[in-house]
This record gives C-alpha cells, sequence and structure tokens, in this order.
C-alpha cells in the first residue's frame, strides 16, 4: 500500500468507509446509499446526520453523485492490483469528534445515533471506537442520565455499549475508580418503569455482566441489597415466558458474586432460591441448569438457603431428578447440596422425604455407575451411610453396597 492519504471526500460521514454508491441528499451533504438508507429506515430518522436539518425520507430523494463515483473509481485504479485502497478506512479523528460533541446538548443525541451507527456496522469500528474512548464516554453519559433521572441519550449509549463491550480488566477497573456509580446506574436503568423497552434492558444487564465478571473484589463485597432484588427480579421474567430477556446474564452475575456469603443472604433475602427452582423446573438448556445449580449450591451452604429451598414443594425432587441427566457438573452441585441438606437440615421430615423424591434410588445409582475412587461415588456413599440406620427398612437401600469398599 503506497503512503498516498484517502480523500476525505470519498469517505462516507456515517459509516466512515470509502463510499460505493455515493448519493446526494436534499441537504446537500453526499453519503454512501447503503449508510444513509440504514440510519433512516433501520433508525427511523428524518434528519441529515452531518446538518441535523430535516430530510425527506425515502430513496427518491437521492441524487447519485456519478461524479464522485468516477473519482473513487479512477483513484482506485490509480494503485497497483495489489495496492487496493483501506476498504474501511476510519479517521480517529472524525470518531473523536463525534465523542467530542457529546459535550453539546444540542449535538448530544445526533452524535450518539451517529456513533451507533458505526457500532453497528463491522468489528473493525467497533475496534476504532474502542481505542477512542468510546466505552468511558457511553458509561458516563449512562451516570449522568441515572443523576438526573433522564432518559435522553440512554438507549443509544446502552445500544454501543453492549455492540462495543468490556474486554480489558484494567479498563473495567479505571471505569469502576473514575465512575463508581456505574453499577447503581445499570440497576437503575433495569428498575426504571420509565424505561420500558426490553432490548434496552437487556443490554443494561449485559453491561451489568460484564463489569461484575471483570471488578474487583473490593466492588463485589460492596454491593447492595437492592442490586440483588434486581437481579432476583430478572429470574422472574421466565414466568412472563421470555426466559431469553436477561436470565442467562442474571445467572452469570449471581455466579460471579455468590462465593462471598454476605452475597449470598442477600440473594436469599430476595427470594432467590424459590426463583432458581421455579427457572430450573421450566427445563432450561444444560449450561443455564449449571449457573443454577451452581448457585444453588453456595445459596444452601446457608441454613436459611437451605429452608428455602426445602420450603419449595419441588425443591428437594427437582436437585435429585437432576442427578445423572445433565451433565457430569450437574451432579457434583447437586450431590454437594444433598449433602449439606442430609448433614445439617437432615431432619426426621427431610430424611422420609428423600425417600418419597427418589433420593436414595438415585444415591445408589450413582454408587453403581461411578469408578471406585470417583467424587460422586464418595459423597453418595457418605450421604446414605450417614441416615443408614433411618433408611435401613426402605427397599431400594442396598447395604452391600455402602460395606464393600471402606472408607
Amino acid at each position: 500500500m503506497d503512503d498516498r492519504e484517502v480523500p476525505h471526500y470519498f469517505i462516507c460521514p456515517i459509516s466512515l468507509q470509502i463510499m460505493k454508491d455515493p448519493v446526494t441528499v436534499a441537504t446537500g451533504i453526499t453519503y454512501d446509499r447503503d449508510s444513509i438508507q440504514r440510519w433512516q429506515f433501520h433508525g427511523q430518522n428524518n434528519t441529515c446526520p452531518v446538518t441535523n436539518q430535516p430530510l425527506p425520507i425515502g430513496s427518491d430523494n437521492f441524487t447519485p453523485n456519478h461524479n464522485l463515483r468516477r473519482l473513487i473509481q479512477a483513484w482506485s485504479l490509480s494503485l497497483s492490483d495489489n495496492q487496493l485502497p483501506p476498504s474501511n478506512y476510519q479517521p480517529k479523528e472524525l470518531t473523536m469528534n463525534l465523542i467530542n460533541n457529546l459535550n453539546l446538548p444540542d449535538m448530544r443525541l445526533e452524535s450518539l445515533k451517529r456513533l451507533e451507527i458505526l457500532a453497528s456496522e463491522n468489528e473493525n469500528n467497533r475496534v476504532c471506537l474502542k481505542e477512542v474512548g468510546v466505552v468511558r464516554a457511553m458509561v458516563t453519559i449512562v451516570v449522568s442520565c441515572y443523576q438526573n433521572g433522564s432518559i435522553v441519550g440512554l438507549k443509544e449509549a446502552l445500544k454501543i455499549l453492549y455492540l462495543v463491550g468490556f474486554t480489558q480488566d484494567h479498563e473495567t477497573s479505571s471505569i469502576l475508580e473514575e465512575h463508581d456509580l456505574i453499577i447503581s446506574s445499570l440497576t437503575w436503568v433495569l428498575d426504571f418503569t420509565a424505561c420500558d423497552d426490553t432490548t434496552t434492558k437487556f443490554h443494561a444487564i449485559v453491561s451489568l455482566k460484564n463489569i461484575i465478571h471483570t471488578a474487583k473484589s473490593h466492588v463485589l463485597e460492596r454491593l447492595k441489597r437492592d442490586f440483588f432484588k434486581t437481579i432476583v427480579r430478572i429470574l422472574r421474567q421466565h414466568e412472563n415466558k421470555k426466559p431469553e430477556q436477561g436470565v442467562k446474564e442474571g445467572l452469570h452475575v449471581m455466579l460471579s458474586t455468590c462465593t462471598w456469603p454476605r452475597n449470598c443472604l442477600m440473594m436469599i433475602e430476595a427470594g432467590a432460591v424459590f426463583e432458581l427452582v421455579e427457572l430450573e423446573l421450566g427445563s432450561p438448556d444444560k449450561p443455564t441448569t449449571e449457573m443454577i445449580m451452581a448457585v444453588l449450591f453456595h445459596l444452601c451452604c446457608s441454613a436459611d438457603g437451605r429452608a428455602q429451598l426445602l420450603g419449595h414443594a419441588a425443591g428437594l425432587a427437582m436437585i435429585t431428578k437432576r442427578i445423572g441427566n445433565v451433565s457430569e457438573k450437574v451432579d457434583e452441585s447437586a450431590l454437594m447440596i444433598i449433602s449439606l441438606i442430609s448433614k445439617f437440615s437432615g431432619s426426621d421430615g427431610v430424611v422420609q422425604e428423600m425417600v418419597r423424591v427418589g433420593t436414595i434410588e438415585k444415591l445408589m445409582m450413582v454408587l453403581q455407575v461411578n469408578g471406585r475412587h470417583s467424587y460422586q461415588r464418595e459423597k453418595a456413599r457418605e450421604i446414605l451411610k450417614r441416615h443408614s440406620n433411618v433408611w435401613k427398612d426402605a427397599p431400594c437401600l442396598d447395604h452391600t453396597l455402602l460395606t464393600r469398599y471402606p472408607s
């Protein structure tokens, strides 16, 4: 590639790429046809992106710029065959100008819309946006909306954050230090009844998941009750037949935060155990079940968590049924949950409930199908021996399996 700079008038003001089919609109600005059509029809915009003047909607209002198209073609042909012009020329100064314009109230919304179009175009644009600081700029807008109780520009900022994403741990840590209200801001979006756009709320929970996943311990240790109430509320969406709208992201958040006992207690207080059981009864896919069971294990490490599980009519039966039916990860989580229940909450009623829902049969199955020194086998044997005096008359209990291989 030679060092000749791409003429700036070859570049579409929306996509920042060399135009393939330049057209001039009523305001006198030339755009690539595909970009201006996307701006109008996908974004439902009736203004010119550059001048912000009213712009008639419809391709009939586009005038092909044949002279410019010929100039672009001639310029491209002037390069050697192995020195083709860049197909995604992205002058950072133009992108930075859009970010700088966010500080001007009259230009903020239009600048956000143009940044959203850029982020939607391709991965190269998203890399460019990230390099010039668009993530930090969008976080600033989201926090500002939260502080002012406004949703102007919120939808666009969250869409850009969703498209560009958080990928570097140090970047997330730096943003959290500068904008310590971002977690509260995203929680506010998820709770804000004035913002009933499910897509916007989905973008918010995805950003929240990404932040929590890379946040440092001191951030996760300071999470508040309202935060977990919001996450548990997201799980209830399965009752509305919308399990795809943020539920998995909510589970990721819970899994990233449940290793702190304080957080587990707040989840339990918010009714997390009940909602997790209800969600699992809806027969989700394997990755979702694995997350549900992993979170339930952490919650059942506390007496309140175990009580909430046993208080659900189908709680123990659901845990039992999952053994041997999903994956090895689920088996391990389920056996650990049953072990905790049998050791710390094994009242006569609970032990008899294990007989009724088939827990003993599943534990005997684990003994028979797993290797001699496997974790699952040892855990199942431990549970069965713990209450063998109560279960001694149960027809499904084979005492020879409990004594054949001593501990």
